[in-house]
């Protein structure tokens, strides 16, 4: 089995979103991964290395992770588009084919494994290429997590279910390809990521009283997003629901 590369990562200037390219080599088969309207270097790098590309998968249906998909389709000569049952429903575009989780597909050698990952959206996908490397979307980023307030979301044990005992459970050395910003690995994230330091123990839960959408809470963590901004981890008084929501939400 030949070890898969992503042989080219776009990012758009504005969302922050990444689409990418996983390929065998030069030659080979490969896959892309979302679209984020920043399709021409994914292009180019088909092109030069005479790639085919064998399917368009999807990680779920927020539209900073589908802009420009019909033109990639079109582009890339109208492979199959992937994604969960859940995602399908809710796009406009087409999707050919659904994946479930455990679901597997072949792109020439590499072996790419569907993980169903729920929380920040019900459909959402994690992609496991060949053991080594694994697309996390909108699951969990070099040093935070998704929210849990997101369209389609559903909730906050889910997504610390789906980090905690899916991607995380994975070997240390996986590479991890979030849908925001640069990569990182299961190791890194397992020891540094400061929300599941506080899932693992590592840390206490934080106890900073703060007021969310006029609503008393608490703040359980107070971390970094993939903007330069925050995450926050918030405990609402009243219905005692924990939520990961965006810093900017927060007042303290």
């Amino acid at each position: 089995m030949i070890a898969a590369v992503i042989v080219e990562r776009t990012e758009n200037p504005q969302w922050l979103s990444n689409a990418y390219l996983f390929a065998e080599g030069p030659g080979g088969s490969g896959v892309l991964v979302d679209c984020n309207d920043v399709a021409d270097p994914l292009f180019a790098r088909i092109e030069a290395d005479g790639i085919s590309i064998t399917h368009i998968l999807l990680t779920h249906h927020h539209a900073d992770h589908l802009a420009g998909l019909a033109e990639v389709r079109e582009r890339a000569s109208s492979p199959p588009v992937l994604a969960h049952e859940l995602t399908a429903s809710e796009i406009l575009d087409p999707v050919d084919e659904t994946l479930a989780d455990g679901d597997r597909i072949a792109s020439g050698g590499l072996e790419i494994e569907a993980i169903h990952t729920p929380g920040h959206d019900a459909g959402h996908l994690a992609f496991l290429i060949d053991g080594t490397d694994c697309v996390t979307a909108d699951l969990i980023f070099k040093g935070t997590v998704g929210g849990t307030k997101a369209p389609g979301a559903t909730g906050f044990e889910d997504l610390q279910s789906s980090i905690m005992d899916r991607v995380l459970k994975l070997d240390p050395s996986t590479r991890l390809h979030p849908g925001h910003r640069e990569p990182t690995t299961v190791g890194e994230e397992w020891d540094g990521n400061p929300f599941v330091r506080v899932w693992r123990g590592l840390e206490p839960e934080g106890a900073e009283d703060c007021r969310v959408w006029g609503s008393d809470a608490t703040l359980v963590v107070w971390g970094p997003d993939y903007d330069g901004g925050h995450k926050a981890w918030v405990r609402f008084a009243e219905s005692g629901e924990d939520a990961i929501i965006g810093g900017s939400q927060v007042e303290r």
